[in-house]
């Protein structure tokens, strides 16, 4: 008799899937998207953990840390895809925003498993950057036991960085070896083993969640809007003006006129419009509420009533 082999819920085989490929196309696509509605329930479970990892996130970042994205694979490309947005939508500087995948950026044209057991590659690419106290990671692996992945985040939390593990399976290795642990306990696919589908569904909205709490705390979102959006083209300028305008009260062509004291930019635009002297007095308000829409208009309006 063979003895037991213990399979990683990520790499189990459902039953209920036995002939799929035999299966009519709107049966087989039917399925599919039951994969992918379970998965994202299975984010669910999570929340408390995100905000865990959101809230450390923000702590470091706010200090002037860099956010490490470490993956390799599929989660490292859907890493990629949120790492690339923050800039954009919330304003986080680029250089704040680390990619550390295996395979480096050659991923994009050619994804191969090769360098994702390398854990000398994981300590030589960590080494690169210099990961240091004021860092956090968010390593993302569907199965926990990626060993560049795993290797990488071990290392990182030597060097005293803040460490996010986000993985699919109880128990996995990553999810050990992190500060703030987050299950997606997504179980088998579909298609056995083929995590891009449910898991990676799971990891992009855990990925988005964590990164846009953190962009609210840090002060970027306002009732829902983006506040730190960088305006660089027609359509996020008429969005920058319109979320002035919502804000304030003023009509579009003031808010225009506010954004072109600000070269664009969003918050200082908003106080001048709300009543700032100028540019440098819009910036020592949001100084003073370390970047906080709300609590910068609370400042001017209380100064606008001292003086009166």
């Amino acid at each position: 008799m063979s003895a037991a082999v213990n399979v990683a819920a990520t790499e189990t085989i459902d039953n209920r899937y036995v002939g799929i490929d035999t299966w009519q196309d709107t049966e087989v696509l039917a399925a599919l998207l039951d994969g992918q509605r379970r998965a994202i329930e299975a984010v669910n479970a999570a929340i408390p953990s995100l905000a865990r990892a959101a809230e450390l996130a923000v702590g470091r970042v706010r200090s002037g840390g860099r956010l490490i994205y470490l993956a390799a694979g599929s989660p490292a490309l859907i890493s990629l895809s949120d790492a690339l947005e923050l800039p954009g939508t919330y304003g986080i500087p680029r250089e704040r925003l680390v990619l550390v995948f295996a395979g480096g950026p050659a991923i994009t044209q050619n994804l191969t498993g090769v360098d994702e057991d390398s854990e000398d590659q994981a300590l030589a690419d960590l080494a690169k950057i210099g990961v240091g106290p004021e860092d956090c990671i968010i390593a993302t692996s569907a199965s926990g036991t990626t060993p560049y992945t795993v290797a990488g985040l071990k290392a990182a939390r030597a060097q005293g960085a803040g460490t996010i593990g986000i993985a699919g399976n109880a128990g996995a290795p990553l999810l050990a070896a992190a500060e703030v642990p987050v299950l997606l306990a997504t179980g088998g696919e579909v298609i056995s083993g083929s995590t891009r589908m449910g898991a990676g569904t799971a990891q992009k909205a855990a990925l988005n969640m964590l990164s846009t709490l953190m962009c609210m705390r840090l002060g970027h979102v306002h009732d829902g809007m983006m506040v730190n959006v960088k305006a660089d083209n027609d359509k996020l300028r008429r969005r920058a003006e319109r979320i002035v305008g919502r804000i304030t009260g003023v009509d579009l062509a003031v808010a225009g006129e506010a954004l072109g004291k600000t070269d664009g930019e969003v918050k200082p635009a908003i106080l001048i419009a709300a009543g700032a002297s100028d540019l440098a007095a819009a910036e020592r308000l949001l100084q003073g509420s370390e970047g906080n829409v709300r609590l910068a208009l609370a400042s001017l309006s209380a100064e606008r009533d001292t003086s009166r």
